[in-house]
């Protein structure tokens, strides 16, 4: 099967949560279909068949930052890759802690009970 592949830099968007500890990266204007959840993360589908939302739960821990940091993220991108059942997950942002910029990145691989579309999406935003 051929994998499809979504270029979204420039055209994402990031929220935290700070109460809930919960960090969400998505790619703007895509038709949401439906969510898988796989432990600590939760993948939004759009109607294509791309993960283009990663919301992340425990986010400080995950990536051993503070709460107040993660509030001050500067530029991130994220790259989703499926095969099958198997999802890679690659992620990469920066953040300012007294005035420094502080890089944080992780490769996540989960597996889904469903099988998903072959497909590649990117995405990246600067603050």
């Amino acid at each position: 099967m051929k994998t499809k592949h979504l270029d979204a830099k420039g055209k994402g968007e990031m929220d935290y949560d700070y109460t809930e500890d919960t960090l969400f990266f998505k790619v703007k204007e895509r038709d949401y279909d439906h969510s898988i959840e796989l432990e600590d993360v939760v993948l939004d589908i759009d109607k294509e068949g791309y993960i283009t939302g990663i919301q992340i739960f425990g986010a400080s821990k995950m990536f051993n930052v503070d709460k107040d940091t993660l509030r001050n993220v500067q530029k991130w991108e994220f790259t989703v890759r499926t095969e099958g059942k198997i999802i890679f997950i690659q992620l990469i942002f920066e953040m300012l802690r007294r005035n420094q910029i502080v890089e944080r990145g992780q490769n996540l691989v989960r597996e889904s009970s469903t099988l998903l579309t072959d497909s590649e999406v990117r995405c990246a935003m600067s603050a």
